[in-house]
Formats: structure tokens, C-alpha cells, sequence
């Protein structure tokens, strides 16, 4: 039976911001999107065994053997001196794993859980992985009562979306913006595949929320607020929408300059939205 691998930057036995209820989560590294407001910038790109994070490893626990950087997690302290030099947003503290690793992972933690939520990075990129994930756990009498989640970009055609929504009970969708213009400056990608899936999953009973980043001054004016009312609309029926509010916590780069979402810009978005009747509104528990 085929066993496919992913790269996993990290692993989360217990979270209960990742989705409804007590999850496991699975960040997997890698990226499609290079978005300037993003909290995890290390996830974006692949190790390409440069060895440029070695001379920063005090610990040592980076090493180059046979060509390739080798991480010793047993030496690791966790400074992020790799992951603050390497010039393409990757990190070298991930780990190869299987379905059949993570599966044993989550048969340990099962009695604690309500599901597995699959993160980034962009999980879709690793969709083989993905895939076998969710259909090995609805395969499992001791795990198929758990719910499977994706948190993603949208950045998935329509025949890899007809691979996975099968074996997943839900999806979280990014929305950066709503304007294309925007959401390229905002990414680097354009917006029309996003949007599409929004429909695919909303029509198949998939699309649990949509997450709507709010950075101030720029996606919460007036128009952009509109603009986001028409689009859930137009998904028809009820859409749950998570408003994000843009902080400076892992941000790089020139975002460092935008001010961070304060509450009040927050709650007037979510007032307005609630007043447009498009579904339940979700705001951030903390600000930090």
C-alpha cells in the first residue's frame, strides 16, 4: 500500500484555534504565496541545502552530509538564527513523515480530539500526502469520527479539488483581498483561483469559513468591506466569515511598517457584516 511522505515543519498535538473544536495540526512547509503579512514566513519556502543557516547553528545542530543540511533536533535550542538568514523564507527544522507516522500520532492523542486540521505553508501543494491523510483516517474505525480540515489559500485547480473534497469534511479559505489588484500586491498571486474555489467547496457543502485578513487602510475600507458582503453573497446561503487581524508577530519585510489592526477597526468591520446578514462573524481572541 502506497505510503506517501510529507515535509512537516511542524506538529501541534493540541490546538483549539485551528478549526471547531480540540485539533490536531499538521503544518506542512512550503508555499504558493508570498504574502507580505504572513505570521509564519519560514513556512513559505523549501530547504534548497544551500548551507548558508549553518554558520548561524551555534548548537550545531545543522549539519551538511552528503550534500544535504541535516537538522538534530535533540541539539536544537529554538533561537531561529536559520530561519532569520536563509534567503528564500525556508526552514531547515522539518521532518520527512508518513501517513502511517502521522496516523499513529493521531491514534495517541484520538480520546483528546474532534479532528485533524492540515495547514502551511499551503497544504494543497503536498496533495498526494493530503489525500491519503483523509482517506486513511475515514478508513480508520478508531478515527473516522474525527473531522478533517484544510486551511488553504484556494490556490488548487478544480481536479485536485475533485481529489480531495471526497476524504475532507471542511475547508478554512484565506482571503487576503477582494480586489485582483490588491490581492497581487498582497501575494504575489492572482485572485481568480482563490474565488473559484470559494465556489467549489460553498457548493459542495465544504467551505467551513472564510478568513478575511484586516489590514488597516487597506482592506477594511468602505469599498473593500462591500466588496466582501457582494462576494459571500453571491456564494448564496449562509457563509461563516473569520475576520484576522494584521499584527506585527513573525512579519518581515515592509508589512513591519503597516500598523497593526486594533479592535475597534475590528468590531466595526464584523457590526457591518452582521448587519448584512451573511452568516456567523468570528473575531480574534487575542490581539497581540
Amino acid at each position: 500500500m502506497s505510503n506517501p511522505q510529507a515535509t512537516v515543519n511542524k506538529l501541534l498535538t493540541w490546538s483549539s484555534v485551528d478549526g471547531p473544536g480540540n485539533r490536531l495540526v499538521l503544518f506542512l512547509q512550503g508555499c504558493n504565496f508570498a504574502c507580505a503579512a504572513c505570521h509564519n514566513p519560514y513556512t513559505i519556502g523549501v530547504c534548497n541545502d544551500c548551507g548558508d543557516c549553518l554558520p548561524v547553528c551555534e548548537p550545531r545542530a545543522l549539519t551538511m552530509q552528503g550534500g544535504r543540511v541535516k537538522f538534530d533536533a535533540d541539539l536544537c535550542t529554538q533561537c531561529d538564527k536559520c530561519t532569520d538568514i536563509c534567503p528564500i523564507s525556508a526552514s531547515p527544522m522539518v521532518r520527512r513523515m508518513s501517513v502511517d507516522q502521522v496516523i499513529a500520532t493521531i491514534r495517541d492523542h484520538a480520546h483528546f480530539l474532534t479532528g485533524i486540521t492540515v495547514s502551511g505553508g499551503e497544504a494543497t501543494m503536498q496533495l498526494k500526502f493530503l489525500t491519503a491523510l483523509f482517506a486513511a483516517m475515514g478508513e480508520d474505525p478508531a478515527l473516522s469520527n474525527l473531522t478533517r480540515f484544510v486551511d488553504t489559500n484556494g490556490h488548487l485547480g478544480a481536479k485536485g479539488w475533485a481529489r480531495l473534497m471526497p476524504v475532507m469534511d471542511g475547508a478554512m479559505l484565506d482571503i487576503k483581498a477582494l480586489d485582483p489588484a490588491l490581492h497581487r500586491d498582497l501575494t504575489g498571486q492572482e485572485l481568480d483561483k482563490t474565488l473559484r474555489a470559494a465556489r467549489l467547496l460553498k457548493d459542495a457543502g465544504k467551505l467551513f469559513e472564510l478568513r478575511y485578513l484586516l489590514v488597516p487602510g487597506v482592506t477594511d475600507k468602505p469599498d473593500q468591506i462591500t466588496t466582501l458582503i457582494d462576494f459571500t453573497r453571491s456564494l448564496g446561503g449562509q457563509t461563516r466569515i473569520r475576520l484576522n487581524a494584521f499584527q506585527h508577530h513573525g512579519v518581515r519585510g515592509h508589512a513591519l511598517d503597516w500598523p497593526p489592526m486594533q479592535r475597534a477597526g475590528v468590531e466595526a468591520v464584523a457590526d457591518r457584516l452582521r448587519a448584512a446578514d451573511t452568516g456567523e462573524v468570528a473575531t480574534p481572541a487575542l490581539y497581540l
